[in-house]
């Protein structure tokens, strides 16, 4: 039998290991959990609030479960790239391999790879995320809209369609903006979970934050 000391040796490595194949490489991604994500916000209507706590209960029971898609749709800043990075952190904390892709740079990392001086092939690269046992796609609809972009994009969403693969797709487009074949996908309620977080930009609450503490401010000087 192991002793302790190298039980935790190994699982510390096999953690390393888990992280490197995620692509959470970013400090701030790596901070985002469900315990520091606040959906509580102070500047959210009772509406709002329901709706935020929603999705934050939805990408709980996604990352207890892993079982078909979860899309979350909003605006810039409402949460959604934070409960996508929170279900990563949660899948690595329990062992389990999942791929996290910001989709404009993943399509810049794809196009590098025709350069003879890549350290990557192609096909290494698009496998394996085509195949990531649980791939969350971040920013979906920011990336440049190429032919080629579109083509790459909907091979990738198209396979994980037909084979059910675990999948968590954030966006801030509107389905209509999105490339039909893809946004067709996304929505379909036989696999996909669909929400829309009502949520704005969490600097509006942070401003309301500090105007209120400044208000109060003034108001016990005076």
């Amino acid at each position: 039998m192991p002793c302790s000391c190298t039980l935790q040796k190994k699982e510390k490595e096999r953690q390393s290991r888990l992280r490197q194949y995620s692509g959470l490489e970013a400090r701030l991604l790596q901070k985002m959990t469900f315990d520091n994500f606040d959906w509580k916000r102070v500047n959210l209507s009772p509406d709002q609030r329901d709706n935020l706590s929603k999705a934050y209960n939805r990408a709980m029971e996604f990352a207890e479960s892993p079982e078909n898609w979860l899309v979350l749709q909003g605006v810039n800043g409402c949460g959604k790239t934070h409960l996508a990075a929170a279900i990563a952190n949660y899948r690595i904390k329990e062992g389990k391999p999942v791929k996290f892709v910001v989709v404009p740079d993943f399509l810049d990392h794809l196009r590098s790879t025709f350069s003879p001086e890549s350290p990557v092939t192609y096909d290494q690269v698009f496998e394996e995320v085509k195949n990531a046992p649980l791939l969350i796609l971040d920013d979906l609809g920011k990336q440049s809209t190429t032919p080629w972009a579109e083509e790459k994009l909907y091979q990738i969403i198209n396979h994980r369609y037909n084979y059910q693969l675990p999948t968590v797709v954030t966006t801030n487009c509107k389905t209509d903006e999105i490339d039909p074949p893809i946004s067709s996908r996304l929505v379909d309620p036989n696999i996909s979970n669909f929400l829309t977080i009502m949520a704005p930009h969490y600097r509006t609450d942070a401003t309301a934050s500090r105007k209120k503490t400044s208000r109060s401010r003034k108001e016990r000087r005076g």
